[in-house]
């Protein structure tokens, strides 16, 4: 064999080689964005423990120095990403998936001080990888694109400069949305409350404008802002100005969740839960679609993800609002209705998100107040048990995943539950407290991937080997 041929074998078989790790990959049960595979909270791995010995699972190792934030990490082709504040630095990283070493650390830019007390330890956003790139975005509005190889940046826009938006009181905190050959971010701006990049070059493909009120006949209102007890809709009022809508947002349109992309009825939306109302905008062109004013906060403070099934959206939020589910319909002009099902105060969801399983929707309601695991059905609101009628209230407010059947739940002090899901009672499957805690809450939500339970508390990461024996 020449030297030329020789060459030409040898790049095919590195190709081949390298092709078959990312089918390997691909297949593998990883977790490679916000809330798992399907921006769910909901893992597709098998094989997992149903029930945790006395003291919890093993620890198969721990890593510190991560530095500050509650950036939830993902996990993807044998790699774990996340982000914190190191210094004077916000700083992306790449870890082992085998045993926590670093493997890269990043700087996105210089660590922004934020006023606000809680969560100023540095930034909270999931990176979203997707293939050879991941895609993160700062405190300050910074969205960048990295190599998953070596975290060497690619391409870097400002939410703020680039598309005036305003960061809100506790910072930008969403994970980017891939969708295609888009990257979703949420500037919050008056002219660009959406936008939507190319993946692979950052440039502006569309960016959306959403409508501060709600349209009612040939009035453009909105409905006033939620009073500290409830989450009624009171009068409407014609264009309130946005600090009466969002005195503690800093003017930002932006809040704190992350949009997620649904199909009904043959288009694609991405479904976001702003400042001031849970939105739908076309992912063709960014075009306003629908809107449903409940769900949000008169602080601005909303921050889970919404539920999209059969046609249907559920969003919540702390503060007094609760949560609502809206059904989308064609209009008479072919536009789109969401028309209110049901509202209810019983599922104030502060940051924790929430997990919909079987009809039946599970997640914690309460705010900065505390609060406590309740369980709803999904298509009536109707409570099917909660929390706060134990005696010895077991599962205080937190946050949660699924997978194989177990929810993973995490109090903001710590402990770690497992649950079987049940429409009838609360069936505890395993506790444990957490070691090493900071006296920070514990805000970063449960990751599993490949066997394994990983928990970040700031400056620390756990790993625990949550894999049944004999699979």
């Amino acid at each position: 064999m020449c030297g030329q041929e020789f060459m030409r074998y040898t790049k095919m078989l590195t190709g081949l080689v390298f092709c078959t790790f990312l089918a390997l990959a691909a297949l593998a049960d990883d977790w490679p964005q916000w809330q798992g595979p399907d921006r769910n909270a909901i893992s597709k791995e098998r094989g997992l423990l149903k029930q945790w010995p006395k003291d919890g699972p093993p620890l198969a190792w721990k890593i510190t120095a991560l530095g500050g934030g509650d950036s939830t990490p993902s996990i993807a082709g044998g790699r774990i990403f996340g982000m914190s504040n190191r210094g004077e630095d916000e700083v992306v990283w790449a870890l082992s998936e085998k045993d926590g070493k670093e493997l890269w650390v990043s700087r996105l830019g210089p660590a922004i001080k934020q006023q606000a007390t809680q969560g100023k330890e540095g930034p909270g956003c999931t990176p979203t990888v997707d293939g050879e790139r991941l895609y993160v975005e700062g405190l300050g509005g910074d969205v960048a694109c990295l190599q998953v190889k070596d975290g060497k940046m690619l391409w870097q826009r400002s939410l703020t400069n680039d598309f005036g938006g305003s960061v809100p009181r506790w910072s930008y905190r969403e994970s980017p949305l891939v969708d295609g050959d888009k990257v979703i971010c949420t500037p919050g701006g008056k002219d660009a409350m959406l936008v939507a990049l190319d993946k692979l070059t950052g440039k502006t493909i569309w960016q959306s404008k959403v409508p501060l009120a709600t349209v009612v006949g040939d009035d453009v209102r909105s409905r006033s802002p939620v009073g500290p007890g409830g989450g009624g809709s009171g009068p409407a009022t014609l264009n309130p100005q946005p600090s009466t809508l969002n005195p503690f947002g800093g003017g930002s349109g932006a809040a704190y969740a992350s949009a997620i992309a649904i199909d009904f009825d043959g288009q694609r939306h991405y479904v976001q839960l702003t400042a001031k109302a849970l939105v739908g905008v076309a992912a063709s062109d960014g075009k306003f679609l629908w809107r449903y004013d409940q769900a949000a906060n008169r602080m601005g403070g909303n921050c889970s993800t919404p539920l999209y099934h059969d046609g249907t959206v559920f969003a919540a939020s702390a503060y007094g609002a609760g949560g609502g589910l809206v059904k989308l319909s064609k209009d008479s002009n072919g536009g789109i209705k969401a028309e209110e099902v049901y509202a209810t105060k019983k599922m104030q969801n502060h940051h924790g998100g929430m997990i919909l399983l079987d009809g039946s929707l599970y997640g914690a309601n309460g705010g900065n107040e505390g609060g406590f695991l309740l369980c709803l059905d999904f298509k009536t609101g109707n409570i099917l048990w909660d929390g706060r009628d134990d005696a010895e209230r077991r599962a205080p407010k937190g946050s949660v995943a699924l997978a194989d059947g177990r929810l993973y739940y995490r109090t903001e002090k710590g402990t770690l539950l497992l649950v079987e899901p049940s429409p009838k009672e609360y069936l505890e499957r395993g506790r444990f407290e957490q070691p090493d805690r900071t006296r920070l809450p514990a805000w970063a939500h449960p990751v599993i991937a490949n066997g394994k339970l990983y928990i970040r508390d700031q400056d620390l990461l756990l790993c625990y080997d949550v894999k049944a024996q004999g699979t």
